[in-house]
Order: C-alpha cells, then sequence, then structure tokens
C-alpha cells in the first residue's frame, strides 16, 4: 500500500507499505518551502476525515490572511500564465514563485514598483481608497498596469 500526496502536479510525499492509516504528513511546497500538513483522522469504521494545514493554519484560515497581506493578478504575457503576487507588508513582488527585481518610488498619489515581465513594463500602483462605510478608511487600493493596460485582479 503507498500513500502519496500530489501537490500541483508535483510529489510531495510518498511512503511505501503503510501500516499507520490516521495521523500526519507533513512536507513543503513553493519556492518559499512553506510547511504544509495532511491530517487524517478516523470518523468511524473505514471512513477517514482530510484536512489540511498550511504553515501551522486550517487551510481557510491560512487563504483568509494571504487575502489580506496579498494581491494577485493572473495575466497572459506573451502566450504564458503568469501570476503576480504583492505581498503588502514588504512589497515584495513575485512572478511565478520568482522574485522579481523591482524599484520602488514616492509619486504625488501614492507609490509605484515598477518591475518587467518579459519584454513588458509593470508597474503596481498603490493609492489611497479614501472610505467606504464597512472599509477602513483610508484603504490602500493596489492596480497593476502592464504597458500602462489596467490588469483586473484575481478572486482567486
Amino acid at each position: 500500500m503507498n500513500r502519496v500526496f500530489v501537490f500541483p502536479q508535483q510529489e510531495v510525499v510518498r511512503k511505501d507499505w503503510l501500516f499507520k492509516l490516521v495521523g500526519k504528513e507533513t512536507f513543503t511546497v513553493g519556492s518559499c518551502s512553506t510547511r504544509a500538513t495532511v491530517v487524517i483522522e478516523a470518523v468511524g469504521g473505514f471512513a477517514y476525515e482530510y484536512s489540511l494545514e498550511v504553515d501551522g493554519k486550517s487551510l481557510q484560515k491560512f487563504t483568509d490572511n494571504r487575502a489580506r497581506t496579498s494581491k494577485t493578478w493572473l495575466l497572459k504575457v506573451d502566450g504564458e500564465d503568469c501570476r503576480v503576487v504583492l505581498e503588502k507588508d514588504t512589497m515584495d513582488i513575485w512572478c511565478n514563485g520568482q522574485k522579481m527585481d523591482a524599484m520602488g518610488e514616492f509619486v504625488d498619489d501614492g507609490t509605484e514598483t515598477c518591475f518587467m515581465l518579459g519584454g513588458h513594463e509593470c508597474c503596481i500602483k498603490a493609492a489611497s481608497g479614501g472610505g467606504e462605510k464597512k472599509k477602513k478608511k483610508n484603504s490602500i487600493l493596489h492596480f497593476l498596469l502592464l504597458d500602462g493596460e489596467k490588469i483586473p485582479a484575481s478572486t482567486q
């Protein structure tokens, strides 16, 4: 009997000849080697429940936290799928898991952080979002421009 975990098309755990059907399997994912754990619990008879923890948090809490601390754009550049992520706390920019060389500067209406994606100029602009009733006053809005064209943010 084998236990195999595959995380986006890459095998991350393989255990051969298992006698222990419940417990935890810990592995790392992504270019930052984020720690993830699959928890396997018996729920009666031969039924099992699986849950995923990422960085010590439930998948839902991890996802909610990432949504607050980062902004993601999905786009095609020269026919290639690209996932651009801004880490709001550090202002680091990543594309498909690779940290991008970026240059930030203050401008009249906020900040601009510019970088190259292939032969294309990209810029993430940060500006005050004003205040909405349910959101914090003076929230910061981030926009990605690719060759001057605004790219919609991802909801994933």
